[in-house]
């Protein structure tokens, strides 16, 4: 294939993700053609390599997350895009980043084994707002008296923290403490500064950015 019809479908694909402000994932890049000239999935993937070489130097970047491809901000110049938005980005309490944390470790897992670990109660709030935010969905339920419901992560987790795959969280052998663990998920955040008209989040919940009574005490140090 020619190195001009290249450069085409790598304008087209920017043009898409550009435009989209989401992932899109390289059968959805490839849908964007018509059957009779829809380029293989090897020249695909040649294109994206040659799209990500192209965002060197420059203020956004081609990232790969589960869901598929993205434009976004690099996180370098992320304060100063913040700027544009009257809104402030969301952020999420010590409590909401630890329960999210354990259910990422530890998944399957159940409100009662995360409150065991954490020793606090887990409040509904929290829950309610990782299952809103698409972070965290129920599984199943625990074969014992009552069956609780269990929780584990999503695709929208993954691409909300920049990962492809949960491989990328830090080794418990290497980051065991809870709130270590939290600072280190929350570091993988964008900024949530994506190329959409979208890109501010809406206000946050003030439940989501401070510690319930009940979580602000006897934090555990380690994840046994």
């Amino acid at each position: 294939m020619s190195e001009e019809r290249i450069r085409h479908l790598q304008a087209i694909v920017e043009a898409a993700l550009l435009a989209a402000g989401k992932p899109l994932s390289l059968d959805q890049l490839q849908d964007l053609f018509d059957e009779s000239g829809r380029p293989p999935r090897q020249v695909m993937e040649h294109v994206m390599a040659q799209l990500e070489a192209s965002c060197e130097g420059r203020g956004f970047e081609l990232k790969k997350v589960a869901s598929g491809y993205r434009l976004q901000v690099r996180d370098e110049y992320a304060k100063w895009v913040a700027r544009l938005f009257e809104e402030k980005p969301q952020r999420y309490s010590r409590a909401l980043l630890e329960t999210l944390a354990l259910i990422a470790y530890r998944q399957p897992i159940t409100r009662g084994e995360i409150e065991e670990i954490r020793g606090v109660t887990v409040s509904s709030n929290i829950v309610r707002t990782l299952l809103e935010r698409e972070w965290v969905r129920v599984v199943g339920h625990r074969d014992v008296p009552g069956r609780p419901a269990m929780y584990a992560t999503t695709r929208q987790f993954l691409d909300y923290f920049n990962m492809t795959s949960l491989d990328e969280l830090p080794p418990l052998s290497e980051v065991r403490d809870l709130e270590d663990i939290g600072r280190e998920i929350e570091k993988n955040m964008q900024g949530e500064i994506q190329f959409s008209e979208g890109a501010a989040e809406a206000p946050s919940d003030p439940g989501d950015s401070v510690d319930d009574e009940s979580d602000a005490e006897h934090l555990p140090q380690t994840i046994h």
